[in-house]
């Protein structure tokens, strides 16, 4: 079940538990939740099976977050004075929920109603330019003025200077880590100056200190709420022009603000107008290319559904042994599982969500797993 179309669900308090005690156990991501909750039909049914499907994965044990864990993280949730949000609930920003690894879960603090308006991200060099920061302060503050939502990291740099542009008229900061560990931690006035008119977006637990890998997954986020992505100064190899790959993988709008050749910092904004990026230097470069795009409906790709169990296929140990002798580092797409095992699709993924469990899975973008 894809539940794509239904809106506007509003959980139950304890399946908001159900929810946050699934994404936060062991080997459980967004793309994991999603599996779970379509073959199940809902967190509590995907809870209870996960023990047995970790067990035929392979798996000697497996770790389910206590029911203890999850209600005194919603409490401290409810302390930090935050909103935890379901996918597919009314607050749940709707263009990232289209992003095929959108968070289940995301902890909200702030004005959660600029989360419904049209968004822009801003994004580019920690190490910034003074004229970079200038033009990123100044183009925030133009499309915050034509009724855009500016969205960035808190980072130093690009991603500061557009937060404070877009202060008056509303931004969006998405953390790295949770609400209680913000970072840069010199940026906390900052984002308390931001949850007062705009807000605050997290996906990992609220106590989560972030880490190096914790980027990536917040850059995901950055581009998914956004309809279109401004890139203002990137080196060659830097975060940003990971958002902006990101950014392009979800049919969003990129686009670049050339800069001088002979500065590192603008190394990776020119190599995406030589790519294809649309060239950015005034506000109205990127109001003309995504009004047009805002008139389409956004559809909601999962909502909590009623407590039926799905079912489910359960595969043979002959069909389960020729599924993963297929499998290896090198990615494959899982057309070509069902296609080489010569099982149905339905087979092919329980045994994939077995082994995602187990922790010997790995998925990718575009339907491509590996065994890890």
């Amino acid at each position: 079940m894809s539940n794509r179309g239904l809106k506007g669900v509003k959980l139950s308090d304890e399946q908001r538990l159900d929810w946050l005690q699934l994404i936060r156990s062991e080997n459980i991501g967004p793309r994991t939740f999603r599996e779970l909750i379509n073959r199940y039909g809902g967190a509590r049914g995907a809870i209870d099976a996960l023990p047995a499907l970790a067990k035929r994965g392979g798996a000697p044990s497996f770790r389910l977050l206590p029911r203890e864990d999850a209600e005194r993280e919603l409490a401290a949730i409810n302390v930090r004075g935050a909103r935890l949000v379901a996918l597919g609930e009314p607050d749940y920003p709707s263009r990232l929920q289209t992003i095929y690894d959108a968070p289940p879960l995301l902890t909200i603090r702030g004005a959660a109603e600029v989360l419904s308006k049209p968004m822009v991200a801003i994004v580019g060099s920690r190490n910034a330019s003074a004229a970079g920061m200038k033009f990123a302060e100044r183009i925030a503050r133009e499309l915050g003025e034509a009724g855009f939502i500016i969205a960035s990291g808190l980072a130093r740099g690009i991603d500061a200077a557009a937060h404070r542009g877009s202060l008056a008229s509303g931004t969006v900061a998405v953390l790295a880590g949770g609400h209680n560990h913000i970072y840069p931690s010199e940026h906390e006035g900052l984002l308390e100056s931001i949850v007062e008119t705009g807000a605050a977006i997290a996906e990992m637990p609220i106590g989560w200190e972030p880490r190096a890998r914790d980027f990536p997954r917040r850059n995901r986020l950055i581009s998914g709420l956004a309809a279109g992505i401004v890139v203002v100064e990137a080196a060659k190899r830097s975060g940003s022009l990971i958002t902006a790959r990101m950014a392009a993988e979800q049919g969003r709008e990129v686009f670049a603000v050339p800069g001088s050749p002979l500065d590192p910092r603008c190394e990776g904004t020119n190599a995406l107008l030589k790519q294809g990026a649309t060239l950015m230097t005034e506000a109205a470069d990127v109001i003309e290319t995504l009004q047009p795009i805002l008139g389409r409906p956004v559809e909601t790709p999962l909502a909590e559904p009623d407590q039926v169990s799905q079912g489910g296929a359960e595969p043979g140990d002959d069909e389960r042994s020729r599924i993963v002798s297929l499998l290896g580092p090198t990615p494959v797409s899982i057309d070509d599982i069902v296609r080489l095992s010569n099982c149905r699709p339905a087979i092919v993924h329980t045994v994939l969500l077995e082994l995602d469990i187990a922790g010997r899975l790995e998925r990718h973008g575009a339907g491509m797993v590996s065994l890890l």
